[in-house]
């Protein structure tokens, strides 16, 4: 696992690989509606992320085909890649429910 906080984009594809495998298109496609459309992962940026989280094991390669005479890969969040997005989960949980608290403070006990 990490300490470190994930980036947004690596935080949107692992997101969109937890509850199913999908190819490169879908998992771009299910970035933009979990983004509510703030986040366009372009193909050159999608598959070097995609590389990277192979590399790191956080998603496995979930099955390969040959589509019109192209090579298609699925993909699918490995083990380490859904206790990473677990425990990133918590942490921004924890922070929004901070926050909220805070927020309910309405000020109070705010210095200038």
């Amino acid at each position: 696992m990490t300490d470190k906080p994930l980036r947004e984009p690596t935080l949107l594809i692992l997101t969109a690989l937890a509850d199913a495998p999908r190819h490169g298109y879908a998992i771009a496609q299910e970035v933009g509606k979990i983004s509510e459309g703030r986040t366009k992962m372009r193909t050159g940026t999608l598959y070097g992320a995609l590389e990277r989280l192979l590399e790191e094991q956080l998603i496995a390669v979930h099955e390969e085909e040959v589509v019109d005479g192209r090579l298609r890969r699925s993909y699918a969040l490995a083990p380490r890649g859904r206790e990473v997005l677990a425990a990133e989960a918590a942490r921004i949980a924890r922070t929004a429910q901070e926050a909220t608290r805070r927020l309910a403070l309405g000020g109070r006990g705010a210095t200038a």
